[in-house]
């Protein structure tokens, strides 16, 4: 399987402002980018904090930040570029990412980001492949 930047759908999400406190979409089971579900969990990443490398062999990755402003890189397996992007409070999105695409983030806000995944396998340590920060330069 090739992998190529249109395999990371980035979709930009409702906010519904209302005066007690927004609404902020997430994810339908109707929607394309939805692939099952069996886990969701928050991660969270401090302001200059990388987290990287990593790929995953069969899950299929739904990011969204609610709360901060991160920046996501992602390359494919011949260490090329694929996309670059920041998402969080301002550019509310929703970043897709099938497995085997090899990606780090980086924590852009002056607080703590929160990072939702929604996942459509749950947490096993021998689907994820790591390899060290220096694997490839954080731009």
């Amino acid at each position: 399987m090739r992998i190529n930047r249109k395999d990371i759908i980035i979709k930009p999400l409702k906010k519904i402002p209302l005066e007690d406190g927004d609404v902020l979409h997430v994810l339908k089971a109707s929607e394309y980018e939805f692939q099952g579900f069996k886990e969701a969990y928050f991660s969270t990443i401090k302001k200059n904090k990388i987290k990287a490398w990593k790929r995953h062999l069969r899950m299929t990755m739904n990011l969204i930040i609610p709360v901060g402003k991160v920046q996501f890189i992602f390359y494919d397996n011949n260490k090329s570029l694929l996309k670059n992007t920041i998402i969080g409070e301002d550019n509310y999105c929703r970043i897709t990412v099938p497995p085997k695409i090899w990606f780090g983030f980086k924590g852009l806000s002056s607080h703590t980001s929160f990072i939702l995944n929604i996942s459509n396998e749950t947490h096993d340590p021998s689907e994820v492949e790591r390899e060290p920060l220096s694997f490839l330069n954080f731009i």
